[in-house]
């Protein structure tokens, strides 16, 4: 088990960590003292609860326990930081964060993460790694590689009469390759066979309406209509500014409520999936029926892109939305042929809601184990052929 210490002075912080089940939570009151107690027990892991002071010592304290105790996950307790301070911070050797003042089950989750993951997130207690920083298990590479090899020899004759009749139907390029985010936030280049029409990806905002995942926004109310048809006078703007705060620029005023409001919906509206999609061709809405479309991304999990199970890669524009603490976990598990929510789709029509795959993905980069894994291949396997035409 991974040891708590808390660098602070903040006494209500302190006695509420005392009271985290099971524990016993260490306090250091500089950074020397918990060199010191990391360097009495070389061979335990250890977590670092660290209080923020001024910039110039944190950035002081936090670099020179990233070089001298290996063996530590560092959260800073924080309550904002600016876009400049997150790369000094980051830069210096901070792996996470949690609010100020966490609460207790903030802080059990947060444990209880570090240590299931304590492998990949502390890097054989020698070279300290960064926050969400994943590399693939042994078992589950040497797996990749079996399954890949021995797919691609048997399916050689499918890639071959796939190829011959995407060009038949649409000459041009077999392949599509695109730019897709997998673990760590890491970018690559993602292999299918081309489905759609050439320049398709082009017209995506085109279709918008189709999305299922696209939410309409709540219709606006006839004052609120009234209220931004006319002008805001400065005593408004000011006292409207006191109780809510504003964003300002150059054509429209909009309440930090409503901005916020705004970006959430943004937030759960990260997934593209069009239904019906026009830009498919006759092949391949065939292709993709029966998930030979997905075939070439045997050659990435030959390359070490992506795992045979993982979450699914996401393109640029979705993986962007999805960087927030209640989101960025799912990034910690590989990209996957297959995933956690291919093989939990809800209902006849087999659709889930943003919100269902996020949660499922973060599920999976917590929880993915060899068991996990050969459960989700063999739902794949009986879910093959797609019931919906998407």
């Amino acid at each position: 088990m991974t040891k708590v210490i808390y660098f602070g002075h903040n006494e209500e912080t302190l006695q509420m960590v005392q009271f985290l089940p099971g524990r016993v939570i260490r306090q250091a009151h500089n950074y020397l003292e918990v060199q010191r107690l990391c360097a009495a027990e070389p061979h335990i892991n250890f977590i670092i609860l660290f209080e923020r002071q001024t910039k110039n010592e944190d950035l002081t304290a936090i670099s020179y326990l990233n070089a001298k105790v290996p063996n530590a996950y560092i959260i800073l307790l924080i309550k904002k930081l600016s876009h400049s301070e997150i790369k000094q911070y980051n830069k210096a050797g901070i792996d996470d964060t949690l609010p100020e003042h966490p609460t207790i089950e903030q802080l059990h989750s947060k444990i209880q993460f570090v240590e299931l993951h304590e492998n990949q997130l502390i890097n054989d207690l020698v070279t300290k790694r960064t926050l969400l920083k994943f590399r693939i298990p042994l078992w589950k590479r040497v797996f990749d590689i079996v399954f890949a090899s021995c797919a691609l020899v048997a399916l050689s004759p499918v890639f071959l009469l796939t190829a011959i009749a995407i060009y038949v139907e649409s000459p041009g390029k077999v392949w599509y390759t695109s730019k897709r985010v997998g673990a760590n936030y890491k970018i690559f280049n993602f292999l299918k066979f081309r489905s759609m029409y050439i320049g398709a990806d082009k017209r995506l905002k085109d279709f918008n309406a189709l999305n299922q995942y696209a939410q309409a926004e709540e219709p606006a109310k006839e004052e609120d209509k009234a209220q931004a048809a006319s002008c805001l006078s400065l005593d408004s703007i000011m006292a409207f500014d006191e109780m809510d705060g504003i964003y300002v620029n150059d054509d429209s005023i909009i309440s930090e409520r409503d901005f916020l409001r705004q970006k959430q919906m943004q937030t759960e509206n990260a997934f593209v999936k069009l239904e019906n999609d026009p830009r498919i061709t006759k092949v391949g809405r065939f292709i993709r029926k029966y998930s030979i479309d997905e075939l070439p991304q045997l050659i990435n999990i030959l390359k070490g892109d992506m795992s045979v199970v993982g979450n699914r890669p996401l393109p640029l524009y979705e993986a962007e939305k999805l960087t927030g603490d209640d989101t960025i976990d799912r990034f910690i598990a590989p990209a996957g042929l297959t995933g956690l929510w291919q093989v939990e789709k809800r209902g006849d029509s087999g659709k889930l809601s943003a919100e269902e795959r996020k949660q499922l993905d973060i599920t999976y980069g917590r929880t993915y184990s060899f068991m996990l894994d050969m459960k989700i291949l063999l739902k794949t396997f009986t879910a093959f052929v797609q019931k919906e035409n998407v």
